[in-house]
């Protein structure tokens, strides 16, 4: 806002007072109630039972009567080596789901941006999301019989292609396991994942394309010099969001492909907090990794944001 001038003098503009933005925003204030509402009961609250990885918990056992053990559950966890086996799945398959998936979802919001018949269009994307509303129990029956050796749609067409002579386990291979679990979430959430892109590529000014048109450029060219770098702020600020969730790589999916084959390649942080934890009644060791989970993927976000600071990118704060 523009300072004003009277008479050769400066007049400082008053600035309003926080109550009156306040009073002005009311509605948008009622508005946030709820959501503000659901983060305390659901996000914050939960933070109390941090408590419970510096006690050797026991249900039943008042909180005065639990047992402190300071950081005991914290080394147990870093000298287990099952633990660096789980750091070493759930990074690769959390960062083969983010580049694949982000780099698929992109593509697609421009190859569907790019088609001119409204109806195709329409059908295209509305086929593309569709499997984001199938349950992950559905989906991985839905991947067992796509890989099965008996039947499987899969083998049978590397088959037919001579390029194989049997059907192959895939699912029993455990360096396979990884790019299967990236595949099928591609598959599953690409098209989701492109309705935000298609959101902020609708946003671009049209003329940008008219003078690129009337300048001789083509579609390539158009979609790399105006397309890509209009929607470049949005992939940045995705791309940091995602950075908390590199060691939150799912549960579902992992859960329900997974085999005594190829467990060693399978186990992710959530399995572990269930198989040696919940299930051990280890519940405060099972908190412990959670807490590690969590502080680890706000210093990402955190140190994901500066970089893009320091980058000159958008950043979240």
């Amino acid at each position: 806002m523009k300072t004003p001038v009277l008479a050769g003098k400066v007049i400082p503009m008053k600035k309003k007072s926080f109550w009156a933005t306040l009073k002005k925003q009311k509605v948008l204030l009622f508005m946030s109630i709820p959501f503000i509402i659901h983060i305390i009961v659901f996000k914050y609250i939960p933070i109390w039972g941090w408590t419970l990885a510096f006690q050797n918990y026991w249900p039943g056992k008042g909180f005065l009567q639990q047992v402190w053990v300071g950081l005991d559950n914290f080394r147990w966890l870093f000298n287990d080596p099952v633990f660096y086996q789980v750091l070493r799945n759930t990074l690769a398959m959390s960062i083969i789901q983010l580049v694949f998936g982000m780099l698929s979802s992109i593509t697609l919001a421009l190859i569907i941006n790019e088609v001119r018949i409204v109806i195709f269009k329409k059908t295209a994307q509305t086929i593309s999301y569709l499997p984001h509303f199938i349950s992950w129990v559905v989906a991985a029956n839905l991947v067992r019989d796509l890989l099965s050796t008996d039947g499987g749609i899969v083998n049978e067409v590397l088959m037919k292609l001579k390029l194989i002579e049997e059907p192959i386990m895939f699912l029993g291979i455990p360096k396979l396991f990884w790019w299967i679990i990236g595949a099928s979430y591609v598959w599953k959430e690409v098209g989701w994942g492109a309705i935000i892109y298609l959101a902020a590529i609708a946003s671009i000014d049209p003329n940008l394309y008219e003078a690129a048109t009337i300048d001789g450029a083509g579609r390539l060219r158009r979609i790399w010099h105006i397309t890509l770098p209009s929607i470049q702020p949005i992939i940045v600020i995705l791309l940091i969001m995602n950075m908390g969730y590199l060691l939150s790589s799912g549960f579902e999916q992992q859960y329900l492909l997974q085999n005594g084959r190829v467990i060693d390649y399978a186990r992710v942080f959530t399995i572990y907090e269930l198989d040696y934890g919940i299930k051990m009644m280890r519940y405060s060791f099972a908190t412990a990794v959670g807490i590690f989970r969590s502080v680890v993927s706000l210093v990402l976000v955190f140190a994901a944001n500066y970089l893009a600071k320091r980058l000159g990118q958008e950043r979240l704060l």
